[in-house]
């Protein structure tokens, strides 16, 4: 390929009910570049969440000058990438208001509205949108999906805490004041949503996955094939990659299925074929829930590194968990969440909700580390990304507020000075979701919910 030839930004892999979209590549340029800024790379902006608040003394760092030599616990798994993070101690959740017995109602609805819901519409959704609907408004314009939101637990609670809607504890993406976005539960739906995948009728396996789940990329990879013969040598390396991610994910997913379909037989006494009679039933997967809660996640965090590699989307929220309702018993244990919070500093109970925090910041930190080894342009995908991982609690015990926890990954196209821990940041929930979305190139006519100011120690000096 000569210099001066590009490819459409748009361009895609196209098979039988199959699009896949293509990672940025050196010899692409972005539709909304100007003339003289062609190489322009997108902001992507992330969010994970993580109910019930953290050990604060086994999350929060010493001091300023340990952070990146000597991280706490609950941090350990960030340790490659902990100067691609920033931290800052001091950001205050939403005052609860006239909503004193309804803290679980509000950690989720207010994570990234940073407004409480209105008090005399209790048994309706009324709450301001949210930043990343905000932010999808503003950058989805560029992309095939506004925006992709996840979750790994069904958004069904039923609770009623201060009459409030229950929608309240299962959402945080609100696309209005009155309308909550769901989020996707199943793995293969992000999957044929990301790559504009059509299901074809009949012609499915025993095993109740077709054909064209199970090589979803052999319908593509002719034309991959004819693409790379015209590339240069780094771009060809990057399209490999990409297809070998796309393939892995894809069947990873497929075996969640496999193993699923595989134990719902034997609970209904009919043994597979695919194993001996000494050898022990499969265990029960469940999607969700399963044992291997950490395999389900890493499968969404994958969707999501997906999605921002080929500017699918450039705004993902993830659910890690909502209040309520799930144990990790990969962990060892079989406790709920919610009722291990309540530990009264008892010393066994401390630890395992330490356990349950630093497992959810490995997911976390699985994630980032992919985009840190992904190339895009003369850096990485997280060079060009804003990643929020954080709890609408301080303290899960007490339901303490004023001292969120928060971590930032990602530089966010510069904007962003990292490697650094902010131990006396003053300022609240709102402050930073607008910082962070002025740092993403969003335009903003107002600050978002309690918002007073922007966090100026957050951005890079220009």
């Amino acid at each position: 390929m000569s210099k001066n030839t590009t490819i459409d930004r748009r361009a895609c892999l196209k098979g039988a009910g199959t699009a896949l979209a293509l990672p940025l590549l050196d010899a692409m340029g972005w539709a909304e570049a100007s003339e003289t800024n062609a190489s322009k790379l997108p902001v992507r902006m992330g969010f994970m969440y993580m109910p019930h608040g953290v050990i604060m003394d086994q999350f929060w760092p010493t001091d300023a000058e340990s952070f990146l030599t000597s991280p706490p616990p609950a941090l350990d798994s960030l340790r490659p990438v902990l100067d691609q993070c920033l931290m800052m101690k001091g950001i205050a959740g939403v005052p609860n208001g006239p909503f004193k017995g309804a803290p679980h109602a509000l950690e989720l609805s207010t994570w990234l509205t940073a407004a409480l819901p209105a008090p005399d519409k209790r048994d309706e959704i009324s709450i301001s949108i949210s930043a990343d609907q905000i932010a999808a408004v503003a950058l989805g314009a560029f992309t095939t999906l506004p925006s992709l939101e996840l979750a790994t637990m069904p958004q069904t609670w039923k609770e009623n805490q201060a009459g409030l809607n229950e929608a309240y504890y299962s959402h945080c993406s609100f696309r209005s004041p009155t309308q909550a976005v769901p989020a996707e539960t199943n793995p293969r739906n992000v999957l044929n949503r990301l790559f504009n995948k059509t299901e074809q009728s009949g012609g499915r396996t025993s095993t109740g996955i077709s054909p064209l789940d199970r090589n979803m990329l052999d319908l593509v990879l002719g034309g991959a094939r004819d693409l790379r013969r015209t590339l240069p040598v780094a771009d060809q390396r990057k399209l490999d990659e990409y297809l070998g991610s796309v393939r892995s994910v894809e069947r990873r997913i497929a075996a969640i299925e496999l193993r699923q379909k595989e134990a719902a037989m034997e609970k209904a006494g009919v043994r597979s074929s695919r194993r001996n009679e000494s050898d022990s039933p499969p265990i029960e997967i469940k999607i969700p829930e399963g044992d291997r809660r950490s395999e389900y996640m890493q499968v969404m965090c994958d969707l999501n590194v997906l999605a921002f590699q080929t500017d699918t989307t450039r705004v993902c929220t993830y659910i890690g968990s909502t209040p309520n309702g799930v144990s990790y018993p990969e962990l060892g244990f079989n406790d709920q969440h919610h009722s291990t919070t309540h530990h009264n500093n008892d010393a066994t109970k401390v630890g395992k909700v330490a356990a349950i925090t630093a497992f959810n910041i490995e997911q976390f930190a699985y994630m980032v580390k992919k985009m840190h080894g992904l190339r895009e342009g003369d850096g990485t995908l997280l060079d060009n990304c804003i990643m929020m991982w954080g709890s609408g609690l301080e303290n899960g015990d007490r339901h303490t507020r004023e001292n969120l926890p928060f971590i930032i990954a990602g530089r966010g196209g510069g904007s962003i000075n990292t490697g650094r821990f902010l131990s006396d940041v003053k300022g609240n929930q709102g402050d930073l979701l607008t910082t962070l979305l002025t740092c993403a190139g969003v335009p903003l006519d107002r600050p978002v919910g309690i918002a007073t100011k922007q966090i100026k120690e957050i951005a890079a000096k220009s």
